[in-house]
C-alpha cells in the first residue's frame, strides 16, 4: 500500500505539472508526455523497456514499448517541448535574474548502437569517450538557492543538420530572451568568451557575465593588451572571505576583487574587466556589459552572480 500510494501521488503531481506545461497538446500526447515523466521517475532509467513496465498496462509489453517509441519519433515534440519550458519557466525570471548556461557532456562509454553516437571530452577524467553534447540553461537569483530550468537539449557533432556547439548556445539564448523580453543576466565560464557569442549577447541587447581566457585580447585606455596583463595592474578595492564546496568538502578563501573599464576590439560598448585574485596563482577574470559603480555592492554582485554559477553548477551535477 506503501509503494502504491507513493506511485498514485507521483503520478498526480506530474498529471498536475504537464497540465500547466502542455495544455495545448493532443490527448495522446498529453498521455504520453506523462507516462514517460512517469516511467522515468519510477525506474530511474530512460530504456523504453523499463519505462514501459513501470506503466503495468494490461496490454502486452511490447505494444506498450512500440507504442512509447512511435510517440518518440515525432520530430516536432522536442522544439515544442524546449518552447513551453522556456515560457513557463521564464515567469520567474526577473530583471536581474541570473541565467546559467551550462555546455556538457553525456557520455556513453559502452554504447554501440545509439542514435549518431559521436565522441565528446567527459567533464570529469578529460577523457575522449563515446556520447552527446548538452546544453543547459537555469535561472537562479545571486546567492540563491531556488534553481528554476529553462532550457535542455542534447544534440550530436555527427547528427545531420549539426552546425557547431556556439548555434547550439545561440539557439538557445535565442529561444529564451525572446520569452524574458530581455529580462536577466547571462552568465557563462571560459567558453563564454568566445566572440561569436559576445556579439551574440551585444547584438541581442542582452547583459551578461562570461569567464576570460588569459590570452583574451581588450582594449584598456585606446591599447590592446591581454586580459591577463590589464588583471595585473588592477587595484584590488575590496576583499572577502567566502567558503566554496569542493569536492564535497568545504574550503575557505579570502578574496580580493576590483575592475577596469575596457571595451572589446571591433565594438563600442563600454564593458568592465572584474578581476578575483585568491583562488589560485592566475586571477579569475570576468568580462561584463553591466554598469558598474565604485562600490563594493555594485562590484560584488559581479563576483558574487559568478560565484552562485559554481555553487549552482555543482547541485545540477
Amino acid at each position: 500500500m506503501h509503494y502504491s500510494g507513493l506511485a498514485l501521488r507521483l503520478r498526480e503531481q506530474i498529471h498536475d505539472f504537464s497540465g500547466k506545461l502542455i495544455p495545448h497538446f493532443s490527448r495522446p500526447t498529453r498521455r504520453f508526455i506523462e507516462q514517460m515523466l512517469y516511467g522515468i521517475q519510477a525506474k530511474g532509467d530512460v530504456k523504453l523497456s523499463e519505462i514501459a513496465r513501470s506503466l503495468n498496462e494490461s496490454i502486452p509489453l511490447i505494444k506498450t514499448e512500440t507504442r512509447l517509441s512511435r510517440n518518440l519519433a515525432d520530430n516536432g515534440l522536442e522544439q515544442a517541448l524546449l518552447f513551453d519550458i522556456a515560457k513557463m519557466g521564464s515567469r520567474r525570471v526577473k530583471k536581474d535574474t541570473l541565467l546559467l548556461i551550462d555546455p556538457s557532456d553525456v557520455c556513453k562509454p559502452h554504447a554501440k548502437k545509439m542514435e549518431h553516437l559521436a565522441f565528446v571530452r567527459d567533464g570529469s577524467t578529460g577523457e575522449i569517450v563515446k556520447g552527446y553534447w548538452m546544453c543547459e540553461v537555469v535561472a537562479c537569483e545571486v546567492e540563491g538557492k531556488r534553481i528554476v530550468p529553462l532550457y535542455q537539449s542534447l544534440y550530436s557533432a555527427d547528427a545531420p543538420g549539426f552546425v557547431s556547439e556556439n548555434d547550439e548556445i545561440l539557439k538557445a539564448v535565442e529561444l529564451i530572451s525572446t520569452q524574458t523580453r530581455g529580462r536577466g543576466i547571462w552568465v557563462m565560464d571560459r567558453g563564454g568568451s568566445r566572440r561569436i557569442l559576445i556579439d551574440g549577447f551585444l547584438d541581442r541587447s542582452l547583459r551578461f557575465i562570461v569567464r576570460l581566457r588569459a590570452d583574451h585580447t581588450l582594449l584598456f585606455r585606446g591599447t590592446s593588451r591581454s586580459a591577463l596583463e590589464i588583471a595585473a595592474a588592477c587595484p584590488m578595492s575590496y576583499s572577502e572571505a567566502i567558503v566554496k564546496e569542493e569536492g564535497g568538502e568545504q574550503k575557505g578563501y579570502t578574496i580580493h576583487f576590483g575592475f577596469r573599464p575596457v571595451k572589446v576590439p571591433g565594438r563600442d560598448e563600454q564593458m568592465c574587466l572584474v578581476v578575483i585574485k585568491g583562488f589560485g596563482e592566475e586571477p579569475l577574470m570576468l568580462l561584463t556589459n553591466l554598469a558598474l559603480k565604485r562600490t563594493r555592492k555594485s562590484l560584488w554582485f559581479i563576483v558574487g552572480g559568478y560565484l552562485t554559477r559554481w555553487r549552482v553548477e555543482d547541485t545540477i551535477r
